[in-house]
């Protein structure tokens, strides 16, 4: 809201310190609530190509630590076990500055699949801990995330062990153009430790738009992950029988697509 000049001429009549005092302080805490058409991880359908519900909590303090909960429906954890059909994340962190407009970002991050089934043939344990590290200039940042539990996403490695070690190399990149819009771009490399046939590099464009009560953004992601039958990345839905021959159910989740979102951030 604009103040009036009337208003402006009072408040030079006080020291700045003074209106400081006056300020309610900003909270450290912020909230986000979305809808997207397709949920992504790295390129990779989370919901076998179906639409997701999100949402979180962060609390960010002004020494630069922070933590953060979110989380998102999902469809896969329950398609290879019965049950689970949440992913949550619990996330915590140190920000930082450097010279100029450099900084850093170091942090440890947790995806929970509460109620999931058990583990089966098809796949291990899918909760995930992963420690993270990124450098920035301006809204260039480049990130390279690393898997310390003993298994990743779910994967075991080619000979049936652990693939403790995954990491996931990723750039992003932003650009403000005014009124509201916005560009952004990806790219990262998923390497799966001792499954090589799980390795695969995705990339993304998006257009961003502030609609004022929330952000609309429209991008196409795509990848060179093997999605054909009896390839990594070819999962079946929940409607799959095993053992009976049939290719009923299963989809390349990796495919190149578009993808519609809606956030909103208060």
């Amino acid at each position: 809201m604009k103040k009036s000049i009337v208003a402006l001429a009072l408040a030079s009549l006080f020291s700045l310190p003074a209106l400081a005092e006056d300020a309610a302080p900003a909270s450290p805490f912020s909230f986000n609530v979305g809808v997207v058409s397709d949920y992504l991880f790295r390129g990779v359908s989370q919901t076998h190509g179906d639409a997701a519900l999100q949402g979180g909590v962060d609390y960010a303090h002004s020494s630069g630590f922070y933590l953060g909960v979110w989380g998102s429906t999902i469809s896969w954890v329950e398609d290879y076990t019965g049950k689970g059909n949440t992913e949550v994340d619990i996330y915590g962190g140190y920000k930082g500055s450097l010279a100029g407009d450099w900084g850093y970002d170091l942090g440890v991050i947790g995806y929970i699949y509460p109620n999931k089934g058990a583990a089966n043939a098809f796949g291990a344990n899918p909760n995930t801990t992963e420690v993270y590290g990124a450098i920035s200039y301006k809204t260039l940042t480049v990130k390279y995330s690393r898997a310390v539990s003993d298994h990743f996403i779910g994967w075991y490695s080619s000979t049936g062990g652990s693939t403790k070690g995954s990491g996931y190399l990723e750039a992003n990149y932003s650009l403000d153009l005014g009124s509201g819009w916005g560009v952004t771009a990806h790219a990262g490399h998923q390497k799966v430790k001792d499954l090589p046939i799980a390795d695969y590099t995705d990339w993304k464009l998006g257009v961003t738009k502030d609609v004022g009560f929330g952000v609309v953004t429209l991008a196409y992601s795509d990848t060179n992950a093997k999605g054909d039958m009896g390839e990594a990345y070819a999962w079946p839905n929940s409607g799959f029988v095993s053992g009976v021959g049939s290719t009923a159910g299963f989809k390349n989740v990796a495919k190149g697509k578009a993808i519609l979102s809606f956030t909103k951030t208060f």
